[in-house]
């Protein structure tokens, strides 16, 4: 969403952008630009969790999980930084291709050109800019995954040795229950740190050519010239529905991870 100094934002909250854009382009259009990142979410978060393993081999001492001081919580979020080596690769270019889609209607100009989808806006910017211009942004979604996942993974671990201790026996119902919870408010946390990075980067990404020369500094001092104070607010804009949605997906993640996990698990000999 472009903000213009001077002018009034085009929604004025979660609700009014929703009845904005279902009157103007059908309900279709609260998913536009969803392709991109549903392409990428299966490899995503394979890479994640690979990236969050070999993270615990670099930084994990042997008791990092069972004595959670902390420098054992700080380990952790260490190891979940280094997810973000492994998803940004696949991340920066999507995440450019989404945006761009996303704000492609909001052009007054009755003459500019729209794309059907993902692929052929990634033709377009290929063909006119080179391949690199779909990595534009790219230390930025870095930034914001690495800090993401930090908060992600030591919030879920955190949660988990208080809540799902290995000494205590629940029922299954009561183990699914809590890890749901434990998952629920990693995604939650996730977010706090990273939907600042995310605003900067995707003005960054649907900006012309040129306009950043210094990346999100200069998106941020751009934000800050214009708003002052009141630039944490553009920041956190959005925030609510954000965290609605991130509850429930990672809820469902962590709790595939979990059973994953344990299928996968050789069984113990008694």
């Amino acid at each position: 969403m472009e903000i213009k100094a001077g002018q009034p934002p085009p929604y004025t909250s979660a609700l009014d952008c929703a009845k904005k854009i279902v009157a103007k382009e059908g309900p279709l259009g609260l998913y536009r630009g969803m392709v991109a990142p549903l392409l990428g979410v299966t490899p995503m978060y394979a890479l994640c969790f690979l990236g969050y393993g070999i993270g615990k081999d670099i930084f994990f001492k042997e008791d990092t999980r069972t004595n959670l001081t902390g420098e054992n919580l700080f380990r952790i979020a260490l190891a979940g930084a280094t997810s973000g080596i492994f998803t940004t690769p696949i991340l920066a270019p999507l995440e450019r291709l989404k945006c761009l889609l996303q704000i492609q209607n909001a052009n007054p100009d009755p003459n500019a050109q729209k794309f059907k989808g993902p692929i052929d806006l990634g033709r377009h910017i290929v063909r006119t800019e080179g391949a690199q211009a779909l990595f534009r942004g790219y230390m930025a979604t870095n930034l914001r995954d690495s800090l993401a996942s930090m908060a992600y993974f030591s919030t879920y671990e955190y949660l988990k040795f208080n809540l799902l201790p290995a000494d205590v026996n629940r029922s299954t119902a009561a183990t699914v229950a809590l890890t749901l919870i434990c998952g629920g408010f990693a995604g939650i946390m996730n977010w706090v740190p990273a939907i600042p990075v995310d605003t900067l980067k995707s003005r960054l990404q649907t900006a012309p050519a040129g306009k950043y020369p210094h990346g999100i500094r200069s998106v941020a001092a751009e934000i800050y010239a214009q708003e002052g104070a009141r630039a944490i607010f553009t920041f956190y804009r959005g925030v609510g529905p954000v965290f609605l949605r991130a509850f429930p997906a990672n809820a469902a993640c962590f709790l595939g991870y979990e059973t994953t996990k344990k299928l996968l698990s050789p069984p113990q000999s008694e």
